[in-house]
């Protein structure tokens, strides 16, 4: 059974209405999930606001993929922003690697985004 664990924001977002603070789900299939792992996804999610403040949540799935294989980490991280969904699937050595290249390659989707709806306006 999946693990879950709820990202925790710092109740800054109460005083000043701009800051959004996405709420951030971990979810770790088949295993326990260490909290300096949860700390560090936590902190790297929040750096996708810097290119797209809507995001809305964001839900990480670690999995330990059965295989002889050494980049057996595999990392699915889903946002959901108004009136989308992006999801990115990444398999490394390390589920800290699988993060940082996930995080990268949304935050290459969120650009491409915000300049599609400035496109329009």
């Amino acid at each position: 059974m999946p693990m879950r664990i709820q990202g925790i924001s710092n109740g800054s977002e109460m005083f000043n209405p701009k800051i959004s603070i996405m709420k951030v789900n971990v979810h770790a299939v088949n295993f326990t999930v260490d909290r300096k792992l949860v700390d560090f996804i936590q902190e790297r999610m929040d750096k996708l606001e810097k290119y797209y403040d809507k995001v809305v949540s964001a839900d990480i799935f670690l999995k330990v993929e059965r295989t002889s294989d050494k980049e057996n980490k595999a990392v699915e991280i889903k946002i959901n922003v108004p009136g989308d969904d992006f999801v990115v699937k990444k398999q490394c050595k390390t589920f800290e690697e699988a993060v940082e290249l996930s995080a990268e390659s949304l935050e290459r989707l969120l650009v491409k985004r915000k300049e599609k709806i400035r496109a329009h306006i």
